[in-house]
């Protein structure tokens, strides 16, 4: 008797109409305020990140995979 491995529940990868995936970066300011922005590439995300935490008022970046 063959044994099976259990499926993985990840929607994101089952699903092949999806030609790429969305990245919303989060950046966090001293004073309390948001703001997001959302990219098709990884790596253009990464980037905005890393360049809005240059700068003196930003508290934090998050990214963040999304639908």
């Amino acid at each position: 008797m063959k044994k099976s491995k259990p499926k993985k529940s990840n929607r994101m990868r089952r699903d092949r109409r999806r030609k790429h995936r969305h990245w919303q970066v989060t950046v966090f300011y001293h004073d309390g305020e948001k703001f997001a922005r959302v990219y098709i590439d990884r790596e253009r995300a990464e980037h905005f990140a890393a360049r809005q935490k240059k700068s003196p008022v930003v508290k934090a970046t998050r990214i963040l995979e999304v639908d």
